[in-house]
């Protein structure tokens, strides 16, 4: 049965069909989509995703290994000193900003919870440094909840897809969660962002290579133009 929301649909360019025909593909294309970030439990999952911002999954990566030997949990995170912690980060960028957002963050996990990562979105991002994306991620990844997070490459796919006309990321991740079909929840944010990154890419897109390229607007309007 698909999970969808009608009067949302109206709204965009793809039938209930066309969308569950798009992700029927993803699941032939990408069985099991994983997620690019390296992390071994939930801490860790949500450390990774606050350093994600502004920078690559790649850059993360190159940098959580050292800073999860020497802080594998919030209080030990916590006991770290700054200019330790800015150190490590620096090659992210914004490291002083990153850097005081982990501390805090790590302190009020310790303080307020336990040093356990909260399950819901309504604590989650009351975390320093935690915003609706970030939640929403740990959310879907870490606890498997039913949740997509809109980033800048789901943005894009969506938009070129006429998937969402939502302008506004965090609406388009609500509407998502209503008219991606339930079956294919769990995993809708890994096949579009995975998408976007290597195939719908801003600068040049692949669409040549793109499995679900009869059902795309933009590509549509490429090909007639050409």
């Amino acid at each position: 049965k698909i999970h969808q929301n009608q009067n949302l649909i109206k709204g965009n360019n793809l039938t209930p069909d066309n969308i569950q025909k798009i992700f029927e593909l993803f699941v032939d294309n990408m069985p099991n989509p994983k997620p690019e970030l390296n992390y071994h439990n939930s801490f860790e999952l949500l450390c990774a995703v606050v350093l994600s911002a502004q920078t690559t999954d790649k850059r993360v990566n190159q940098v959580t290994p050292k800073l999860f030997s020497i802080a594998p949990d919030p209080k030990s995170l916590m006991n770290i000193e700054l200019n330790v912690l800015e150190d490590i980060l620096k090659p992210l960028g914004m490291s002083k900003t990153k850097s005081k957002f982990l501390h805090e963050l790590a302190k009020t996990l310790v303080e307020n919870y336990d040093s356990k990562i909260p399950q819901t979105e309504e604590e989650l991002i009351k975390l320093p440094g935690v915003g609706l994306k970030t939640a929403r991620v740990v959310l879907n990844v870490a606890f498997e909840k039913e949740t997509v997070a809109v980033d800048t490459h789901i943005f894009r796919v969506c938009t070129r897809l006429g998937l969402s006309n939502s302008k506004n990321a965090n609406k388009m991740s609500d509407e998502l969660v209503q008219i991606v079909p339930k079956q294919y929840l769990k995993n809708a944010h890994h096949y579009l962002i995975l998408h976007g990154r290597y195939i719908c890419t801003a600068i040049k897109p692949k669409c040549e290579n793109c499995i679900i390229s009869r059902f795309c607007s933009f590509n549509k309007q490429f090909t007639n133009n050409c």
